[in-house]
């Protein structure tokens, strides 16, 4: 694993422009191809294990909650429970998720977390990426069939999903989100799926029929939301869910809640406590010396604390935590000369599918920190 600085290509900006990219730079550049990261095939295949080995652990862990009923070690609302029953049990399928790891290319690579309901950076990694891939170096690979495995999932739905339009929703003035969302409703049109576009405020609830619809009154039978489900059942909109179980597939379906609450974390290592890809993770500091504290449900490194030699090294801020945390043990991410790649691995539908690299120049990786691409060497 090597961290290779090279030349921009000129008028790079317009380049991903192009291709539909237009949050390539704020403040700081957002999309930094000054520099990539290059693998070798073994260390690719190396990530690709652990994160198809994750997944099935992560199955078998989501049924040791429910099994167990784990719901408040989760902050998982009660009325919520018989939602995230009901899509597991009838195996309301999965679309994608995105392991973060720390991987320094010669020991195995460490789950971090896993954004397992509304993962971004996809579109990235699955595109922006490959055609800077194609006009650097045609001759080299990289570790990407997102694209290729998204549309053959979204296929595979074809025989689940109600036969009617499936809409696509996102919040409003933000547009990574709402790129992420068009992408995943392109993938899904190449599928041969009819769909629909709407904000995530636009969706109504007809009391009468006791259903959602949209902004022509059409009944919603299907829909992706990148919307998060903590978010939602906090709100009016939320009490409508179990309402309407079995009219509508929502997608990410409700048994991600499990997975994409950091509460899994101790889960998994006290379901697997000699997988060589997990950190020891727990609900309290567990006599550790150098660990991380997470919020629950946070974004973006948000309310993350660094603890080293029992000291603060590093904290970001935030509004998270009111549900509660988990204790990982520190591991720290490989430093190439103050920059801090974190892998994220896909898992689109059931398999492994390829990585993106996020990059910063402190330990905690967050909303400003930089997308780099990578290939294989």
């Amino acid at each position: 694993m090597q961290r290779i600085p090279i030349s921009p290509r000129n008028d790079w900006q317009k380049a991903v422009e192009k291709l539909g990219f237009g949050f390539h730079s704020t403040d700081v550049p957002y999309w930094d191809e000054s520099v990539y990261y290059a693998f070798s095939l073994s260390q690719i295949e190396q990530l690709e294990k652990a994160t198809n080995t994750l997944w099935e652990m992560c199955l078998e862990a989501v049924d040791q909650v429910i099994k167990n009923n784990l719901w408040q070690l989760f902050a998982i609302p009660e009325f919520m429970v018989p939602h995230i029953l009901q899509t597991w049990e009838t195996d309301a399928p999965s679309i994608y998720g995105r392991f973060d790891f720390c991987y320094d290319g010669q020991h195995p690579p460490k789950l971090l977390e896993f954004n397992a309901d509304t993962p971004t950076s996809l579109y990235e990694a699955a595109i922006v990426q490959w055609f800077w891939l194609q006009e650097v170096d045609q001759s080299k690979d990289q570790f990407n069939s997102i694209h290729e495995k998204l549309v053959g999932t979204w296929r595979s739905l074809n025989g689940y999903l109600h036969p009617d339009t499936l809409h696509f929703a996102c919040v409003r003035d933000n547009l990574e989100d709402l790129t992420t969302t068009e992408y995943l409703r392109d993938c899904a049109q190449q599928a041969g799926h009819e769909t629909n576009f709407l904000y995530i405020d636009d969706i109504g609830w007809d009391k009468a029929q006791k259903g959602f619809v949209d902004l022509q009154g059409r009944t919603i039978r299907n829909i992706f939301k990148l919307y998060p489900y903590e978010w939602m059942v906090h709100e009016a909109f939320g009490q409508n869910l179990l309402a309407d179980v079995n009219q509508v597939h929502w997608i990410e379906p409700s048994w991600k809640m499990i997975l994409s609450n950091k509460a899994i974390l101790a889960i998994l290592w006290k379901l697997f406590p000699k997988c060589e890809y997990l950190l020891p993770a727990y609900f309290d500091q567990h006599q550790m010396t150098d660990f991380v504290i997470k919020p629950l449900l946070s974004r973006e490194g948000a309310n993350v604390s660094i603890i080293e030699n029992g000291q603060l090294r590093e904290s970001s801020e935030g509004a998270y935590g009111a549900e509660g945390y988990v204790f990982q043990e520190l591991c720290k991410l490989p430093n190439f000369a103050g920059h801090y790649p974190v892998i994220g691995s896909w898992i689109i539908g059931q398999a492994a599918a390829g990585i993106g690299i996020r990059e910063a120049n402190h330990l905690i990786t967050g909303n400003t920190s930089r997308f780099v691409p990578h290939l294989i060497l």
